[in-house]
């Protein structure tokens, strides 16, 4: 029986990596699981990827481009003319939406993987440096670097706590490694 032409193959199995990734945790992958939600055989699975952290790799480097994900994209909200601790905060209470929680889980899980399995590092090394530079923009790079473990501290504790994300708090903190007056009651009045 001649093969069946299906270009599309290779990129539904690295969306349905990302759906299992993201519903059920990395854990939950094998090339099985993500044969059936990507409804292809399980031999494409390793004909496209020949490991799972090659299949794993490939969804974070997805992840870490789609907009929304793409630090590139945080340009949006820190280009604001706003006190710069205004414009992060308001940039991760987009990121955290409830709607996007299950990503934003899902694309920790990916970062977090990288510590036991090298191969990933390389895709998680690449998406914290463009963090940096990014950040930097704004800011010397040092305190760039503060603010990048900020971030990525305070979205952790309240993916592992399961409690709101609280946006002013968020921006008292930001506020005090950037140098910025800290607004008591809420929002600042510069917005």
């Amino acid at each position: 029986m001649p093969r069946r032409y299906d270009p599309e193959r290779r990129q539904r199995i690295i969306d349905a990596a990302i759906r299992v990734a993201e519903e059920r945790g990395i854990g939950a992958l094998s090339h099985r699981v993500v044969a059936a939600a990507a409804d292809v055989p399980l031999g494409s699975t390793t004909y496209h990827f020949a490991s799972l952290d090659d299949l794993l790799v490939a969804a974070l480097r997805q992840v870490c481009g789609e907009s929304g994900t793409t630090v590139e994209g945080w340009t949006e909200y820190l280009e604001r003319d706003a006190p710069l601790a205004d414009r992060i905060a308001d940039l991760l209470a987009a990121y955290m939406d409830e709607s996007r929680s299950g990503r934003v889980r899902m694309e920790y899980e990916l970062y977090l993987a990288a510590l036991r399995r090298p191969a990933l590092s390389p895709v998680a090394a690449e998406w914290l440096d463009s963090t940096l530079e990014v950040l930097a923009r704004y800011t010397d790079p040092g305190t760039a670097r503060t603010l990048s473990a900020l971030i990525d501290g305070m979205l952790l504790q309240s993916l592992l706590t399961g409690r709101p994300f609280d946006r002013d708090e968020v921006r008292a903190e930001v506020a005090r490694v950037v140098g910025e007056e800290p607004v008591l009651g809420g929002r600042s009045s510069d917005r």
